[in-house]
Formats: structure tokens, sequence, C-alpha cells
């Protein structure tokens, strides 16, 4: 009784959701756990409204306890608590979580062939582009904050030597020397930024799937040796089991991963965020 009780409830809550009425739906869904609170579905329906409210914290605890209710599922993890898990952490600044999350939800989707793998994929870019942007900000502030002690070193140093001195014409050229020492140090970082902004060329194109055009995260290979992503190639295959190159008939269980791509793509992606907008 409690579990028809609990499917009328989460059903009302999907009309609601499905308006745009997320506050209606979170409520709902509480009513369906609390009618049936061993049921992980429900968490993820729950957590799916929260992510629409930004109660980000709300959405982790709910995906977490789905996955602790379903690890005694065969089958294992649900990939909806995973991706939800990436998409609450982000906002949260939580990088590696969100790309760990991100990438786990992903290894399911593609194991399974499930049709939300190409949103999945999205994520990970996403989440793979912000932790660098981070990361950059990080670098660059830091790079900032060497330049200043640097030049306060040597600025103390000058003063030191300053006062030590009782010639007015020896503190002159000590003064010039050391403020021609920091105009030096000042331009070396100056190079060294306008050399960065600089070093940003079109990704490699074995990096680029033709498909989607964008850097690839999880590259396959079909019955000839090219490469896609496997989002964008399992989509494809879903309208059409042909090869898009040689238009020869192809299967999803035709694709093998691409172990070497793969890496040299994460690897690219790792160092150069930027070329998820490419």
């Amino acid at each position: 009784m409690s579990g028809q009780s609990s499917l009328a409830l989460k059903e009302e809550g999907n009309r609601h959701f499905q308006k745009g009425d997320y506050v209606a739906a979170e409520a709902l869904y509480t009513k369906a756990i609390l009618s049936d609170p061993t049921n992980p579905l429900l968490y993820t329906n729950r957590a799916m409204a929260r992510l629409k409210m930004s109660r980000w914290d709300s959405v982790i605890e709910d995906c977490e306890e789905c996955l602790r209710l379903s690890s005694n599922i065969p089958g294992g993890k649900n990939f909806k608590a995973l991706y939800y898990l990436s998409q609450a952490h982000l906002p949260l600044k939580n990088y590696d979580q969100a790309v760990t999350y991100a990438l786990q939800a992903h290894k399911i989707c593609a194991d399974t062939h499930d049709k939300s793998l190409a949103a999945v994929t999205s994520q990970v870019l996403k989440c793979k582009k912000e932790r660098w942007e981070h990361r950059e900000k990080l670098r660059k502030r830091e790079e900032h904050e060497l330049e200043g002690e640097v030049v306060e070193i040597l600025r103390r140093e000058m003063d030191g030597l300053m006062k030590t001195s009782e010639d007015e014409e020896e503190r002159k050229e000590t003064e010039m020397m050391y403020e021609a020492k920091i105009e030096r140090i000042r331009a070396v970082f100056e190079r060294a930024r306008d050399k960065e902004n600089q070093r940003r060329p079109n990704p490699p194109d074995w990096a680029i799937d033709d498909i989607s055009f964008q850097v690839m995260v999880d590259p396959v290979m079909t019955k000839t040796g090219k490469s896609y992503e496997r989002a964008s190639i399992e989509e494809h295959l879903r309208r059409s089991e042909t090869d898009p190159l040689t238009r020869t008939p192809l299967t999803i269980k035709d694709l093998l991963t691409n172990i070497d791509l793969k890496h040299a793509c994460e690897e690219f992606l790792n160092e150069n965020g930027w070329a998820v907008d490419w």
C-alpha cells in the first residue's frame, strides 16, 4: 500500500516538475520518501527538483542517500545520482569532486549505452573547463604575489644600502641600480604574461570529434580505425546504423575505446581547459 502511495505521490510530483513548479514537486517527492524511505529513486527525483532551486547541499544529501540505498542493489550505482552530484558540487567550487562524479556517471552511461550520454559528456567538459579556469586564476594570483615579493625584497635591500651610505651620489647610484633591477623583473613577468595570453592555438586535429566538433572526452574507434566522441557516434548510430565516413554497416557493439587517444585528450584538456569552448 505504501508503495502505491509513494508512486502516486512521485507521479504527481513529476507533473508539477514538468510545469516548472519545483517547490510543489519537492514537497510531493518528500512525501513519497516518507511513504517509502528505502526507495533510492525517490531521492534522485527530489534532488532533481532541488537542483532547479539551487539547493546544492540538499542535492548532495539526497544523492548520497540514493547511492547508499542502491549500493546493495544488482547493477550498482545510480548514474543520475552521480550526475546530479557533479552538478551540485560545481557551483560550490568543489571542482575535483565535480569532475570525479561526472566521469563516474559518464562511465555508467557509456557502459549501458544510455541516451543521456551526450548530456553527461557535456557535464564532464564543463567541469574540466571550470576546474582549469579556477587553477588558472590561482596560478595568476600566485604569479602576481611572487612578482610583488621579489620587488619587495629588492626594495628592502635598496633601502638598507641607502641607509648605511652617507654619500649622496652613492645613494643615488644605488637607487638607480635597484630601480633598474625592479624594472627588469617586472618586464620579465610581463613578457611571461604576454606569452601566456598568446599561446592558444587551435586544438590539434586528432583531439577534435568530426561530428560535434568538440574536444573528445571518450573517443571510440569504428571498424575503419576512425575515432569519434562516444556520445556523438552513438547518437548517430541510433538514427542510422552506418559508418559516417564510409556509409558501411556499423553498430554500437562495433565501437572500441581508443585508450591512447583518450589519455592524450585528457592530458590536453587538463592543460588547456579553454579548448572546451573552441
